[in-house]
């Protein structure tokens, strides 16, 4: 079994889906926490379309669709905070906003190719070097900083109001959230693929919420979750010839159902 890790494109992807696998769930927990789940499946939506430009471009869709997820994710925010549209409703425009960007943009690009399916699905043999480094250094960006604010991050997820009453400055750190989610959405495509992203950031945390008695537990149990479910999913990739982003995902939901029976 382990001349698999004779490739060096599956060293690469390994490497990266090790990274994204603790990236996702961190993020995760707090999105579910706030009952923000979508928030990752609308990111997803719009850094398709960022990928589809980078390819009509010719630039690298990774920088594209960080640039157009980010600025999707401060803007959901500022809807939000402003009261202009509940959270739920600007989530929905986004997501079917964003889809309807990318198909036209993919239109206009001659239809699909296979490079825009790797971004789709998720590819274990597309995944280059570059991609590795910008993964693992965006990745340092985003995992030291929710480290860093883990304890403000904490209290907003649990009570924003009262948070604010105590100095918290809960519009400056929801944006950084909200920026952070969208670095690890359009990180995550090369390994899970854009339309299942959103899987990979909630299922291990729900799957963690099943067996864990607090919240730092329950991102410690999401973490290893994911890790279990991308290793998992990356080794049946290989050897059943079948897309890493549903291999990884279809993980995540065999550990939640055992999960699930063992809080029964």
């Amino acid at each position: 079994m382990l001349e698999i890790f004779e490739y060096s494109f599956m060293i690469r992807a390994f490497t990266a889906g090790t990274i994204i696998a603790v990236l996702a769930p961190l993020i995760g927990t707090f999105l579910v926490a706030r009952r923000y789940s979508l928030i990752a499946d609308s990111l997803a939506h719009v850094s398709l379309a960022g990928v589809a430009i980078g390819l009509i471009t010719g630039m690298y869709p990774i920088y594209t669709a960080l640039i157009t997820t980010i600025i999707a994710a401060l803007f959901i925010e500022q809807l939000r905070s402003s009261k202009r549209l509940s959270g739920e409703s600007a989530l929905a425009i986004f997501l079917s906003g964003g889809l309807a960007v990318a198909i036209t943009l993919i239109g206009l690009a001659n239809g699909f190719n296979v490079n825009l399916f790797s971004y789709l699905f998720g590819s274990i043999t597309t995944v280059q070097a570059i991609d590795v480094w910008v993964i693992a250094s965006l990745g340092l960006v985003v995992g030291g900083t929710i480290i860093a604010l883990y304890k403000e991050l904490f209290f907003l997820s649990f009570d924003e109001e009262v948070a604010i009453v105590q100095g918290v400055r809960a519009r400056v750190l929801n944006s950084i959230l909200m920026i952070m989610t969208a670095m690890t959405v359009a990180l995550s495509m090369r390994i899970v693929g854009a339309l299942l992203v959103g899987a990979l950031m909630v299922i291990p945390v729900v799957a963690s919420m099943q067996i864990a008695r607090s919240f730092k537990a329950t991102v410690l149990y999401a973490v290893c979750i994911g890790f279990v479910s991308v290793w998992a999913g990356l080794f049946a990739a290989y050897y059943l010839n079948i897309p890493a982003g549903g291999a990884i995902v279809l993980s995540s939901l065999g550990i939640l159902g055992i999960s699930m029976i063992l809080r029964r």
